[in-house]
């Protein structure tokens, strides 16, 4: 592919038939000339750069379709949780996955089929694969499942799904409140927040987990806690060891109350963990002048419920 370049001197002088001629008539006659010129030059030029870059990619995730994900990459990150990586079609791929919303996986266990939700923890921003932050439990039938993949093997998932989509701007202040792997969906979008100079949404976590070594993703957690003034971390232990310094025992209304932003129409009150642990923090929050939610969270609500 190449380019004629063309270099034009407008003026009320022409050449005709090897003649040179200076006329104003002329002028509105080489100006529709350039015009025209440099039209079919950019056009031209908008082609090679589809030529050369090719066109957005669509995103490999079907909300209709169940699809297959080989495991390319098993992390250990505590002592019965680990980072799953699942490759992607091609190297530039993009899941398709909006900030917040999660996934469906599906496997044949034991002769059934059964399905589980889980937000990945990487975005769009990461081609050709997507991550999971997986804890394992001894009676988790999904999760021990993954556990035992060896790399080369796949994944039969279909999404996204949710009803929350982060965007920036959505409110002033965001408050988090997570137990155990329900930091999933919280890092997603605290990375998105963070990695945007743009984005000024203030986010205050409260990470509730049994014992130190429960904490998932600490390191992480406290390395975007120390360069973004806009996000902060508490950590509540329901056993904590000698010498800690953080919260102990249930996140109360107190604790709710001190680290999260108070009720106002431009906040948000985000909440995933055990289910136990959201009935809680749904009455602590309604006891605090926060709006009632309901049972299948909406975008709209002020305390959404993953």
């Amino acid at each position: 592919m190449s380019f004629n370049i063309i270099t034009i001197t407008v003026s009320s002088a022409a050449v005709l038939g090897g003649f040179y001629l200076y006329s104003p008539d002329l002028f509105p006659i080489i100006a529709a000339l350039v015009s025209v010129l440099w039209t079919a030059f950019a056009a031209k030029a908008f082609t090679a750069k589809l030529f050369f870059f090719g066109k957005s990619k669509a995103p490999v995730l079907s909300p209709e379709q169940w699809k297959q994900f080989p495991l390319l990459e098993k992390i250990k990150i505590s002592h019965n949780s680990a980072l799953y990586r699942f490759g992607l079609p091609n190297p530039d791929d993009v899941l398709g996955l909006p900030i917040g919303q999660h996934i469906s996986i599906q496997a044949e266990i034991d002769g059934k089929l059964i399905q589980r939700s889980y937000t990945p923890t990487s975005s769009d921003d990461d081609l050709g694969h997507f991550d999971l932050v997986i804890k394992t439990y001894p009676n988790g039938n999904i999760s021990k499942w993954i556990d035992g993949l060896k790399v080369g093997q796949t994944i039969t998932v279909k999404g996204p799904k949710g009803q929350f989509k982060y965007k920036p701007g959505l409110v002033r202040a965001l408050g988090m409140i997570a137990g155990g792997t329900g930091i999933t969906p919280m890092l997603q979008i605290i990375r998105a927040i963070c990695k945007n100079p743009a984005d000024k949404t203030r986010v205050s976590l409260i990470f509730a987990n049994v014992t130190y070594e429960d904490i998932l993703l600490k390191d992480e957690l406290d390395y975007l806690a120390d360069h973004h003034k806009n996000f902060t971390v508490y950590y509540s232990l329901d056993k904590p060891h000698e010498g800690w310094t953080g919260g102990s025992g249930f996140v109360t209304p107190e604790v709710i109350q001190k680290y999260c932003p108070s009720p106002a129409d431009d906040i948000k009150i985000l909440l995933c963990g055990p289910p136990p642990m959201i009935n809680s923090m749904t009455k602590h929050c309604e006891a605090l002048g926060y709006d009632k939610p309901r049972s299948i969270s909406k975008l709209v609500d002020q305390v959404f419920k993953f």
